[in-house]
């Protein structure tokens, strides 16, 4: 399996060489990082302040080279679906592109001090996630389980980077 990683506006170099090093640990496979694209500015809800995920998705089948490389964009804007207040991430499996934001990650979005650590922690938990549906992998019921639905920053912090049992049989 091949990964590309596409920033969208500035992220920082450490958190992409993160997410390269330990996807392609997770996933076996090639992982390359993109060269910075242009902030979505086509995106963005001025009503909501916010960027649609959508958009960005469809946006993304552009910029995919490969129909078989799988594709996750990261992005330091949030980002919504109509049905819900926000999204840490979402993925079209069947183009194989993904995105991920990496704004409600940060402790500083919640006037708590910074830490580093736990901000890579979440933003590889949310790309594990993503990239996990572009595998056709559902939510799972596990709350440990990197495939639980996070519906909060607190389900985020309480799963684990990695598949359970369950998935990691599938996975392989």
């Amino acid at each position: 399996m091949e990964i590309e990683i596409i920033p969208l506006g500035q992220i920082e170099s450490d958190v992409l060489g993160h997410l390269e090093e330990n996807l392609a640990e997770i996933f076996m496979a090639k992982v390359s990082t993109a060269g910075d694209q242009a902030s979505p500015e086509y995106a963005y809800n001025q009503k909501r302040g916010q960027y649609s995920s959508s958009f960005i998705l469809q946006n993304l089948l552009k910029l995919k080279e490969n129909r078989e490389k799988k594709v996750l964009a990261v992005i330091d804007k949030d980002l919504y679906v109509p049905e819900l207040n926000f999204v840490f991430g979402t993925a079209d499996p069947g183009n194989g592109v993904s995105i991920i934001s990496i704004t409600r990650l940060r402790q500083s979005y919640y006037g708590l001090a910074e830490n580093q650590d736990l901000f890579l922690k979440r933003t590889l938990k949310e790309a594990v996630h993503e990239l996990g549906h572009l595998l056709n992998f559902g939510h799972c019921l596990d709350p440990q389980c990197v495939m639980h639905f996070s519906n909060s920053l607190a389900d985020t912090d309480r799963k684990d980077y990695q598949f359970c049992s369950k998935c990691k049989k599938r996975l392989s």
